[in-house]
């Protein structure tokens, strides 16, 4: 392995731009760098740039707002899981319900913790922020998709070409608001009629990202959901995102 000095210019080069560029490519892309990084340099050398590129993927959603919407019955780890991710990355997030005070998690059936709301979807504005997080659990969804603010408030994400992430039985929501005709989309699998019935290609796979649109199956699938929607958060809007 060639010692740091001599490294090719141009190979540097490609590696600043590559640290300038995490912002916008997010996790995947990120890592990706860093496997080839490791095959071009010193351990020392990379562990140094390692850190520098780390430092700035913290950073690859500074600035960006992004909307959880979730009500009671919502499955828990998938709103915690991507919540910190999200978080870390450096975006603010904000929990939006059609209740106030306080929401109940559910792990599988069963009832776990309590989250208190931070805006009412009465209140908000998908103008105010950058994307959206839809978290699963049977009832979550179910309750959200009666519930005409909260569907207008998802569909308007759509209209504006900003991304959105539904995870398990969040894409139900999705149905309702009828934004996933001729969208490729995965979900638990008791959705795909109500999907393919909607306009939707079904396929069953951990992720699928259509054009700023991200979904995955169920709790096992969050590595790869949370990596897939910071990356497309940073990415920004997508024109191909519409209703």
């Amino acid at each position: 392995m060639p010692a740091a000095s001599h490294v090719p210019t141009a190979e540097w080069s490609r590696l600043v731009r590559l640290a300038r560029d995490v912002r916008r490519l997010g996790f995947l892309k990120f890592s990706a760098g860093i496997r080839w990084l490791r095959c071009q340099v010193p351990d020392q050398t990379t562990n140094n740039f390692e850190g520098k590129l780390s430092l700035m993927n913290s950073q690859s959603l500074q600035g960006k707002r992004i909307a959880f919407l979730a009500t009671d019955g919502f499955e828990q780890v998938e709103l915690t899981k991507p919540w910190q991710a999200i978080q870390d990355a450096g975006a603010e997030v904000v929990l939006v319900s059609p209740k106030t005070g306080q929401i109940q998690g559910v792990n599988h059936d069963e009832k776990a913790d309590k989250f208190d709301v931070d805006l009412s979807v009465h209140d908000a504005s998908a103008e105010d922020f950058d994307g959206l997080v839809l978290p699963g659990g049977v009832m979550n969804p179910d309750a959200l998709r009666t519930c005409d603010v909260s569907v207008s408030f998802v569909r308007d994400f759509f209209k504006q070409h900003k991304p959105v992430a539904a995870i398990c039985h969040g894409p139900w929501t999705l149905v309702e608001a009828d934004v996933v005709r001729d969208r490729t989309v995965t979900s638990w699998p008791s959705l795909k009629t109500d999907l393919v019935n909607a306009g939707a290609q079904w396929v069953d796979e951990e992720c699928v990202c259509d054009q700023g649109l991200v979904t995955s199956r169920n709790p096992d699938d969050l590595p790869a959901f949370c990596d897939k929607a910071i990356e497309e958060f940073a990415e920004g809007k997508h024109a191909a995102q519409t209703v």
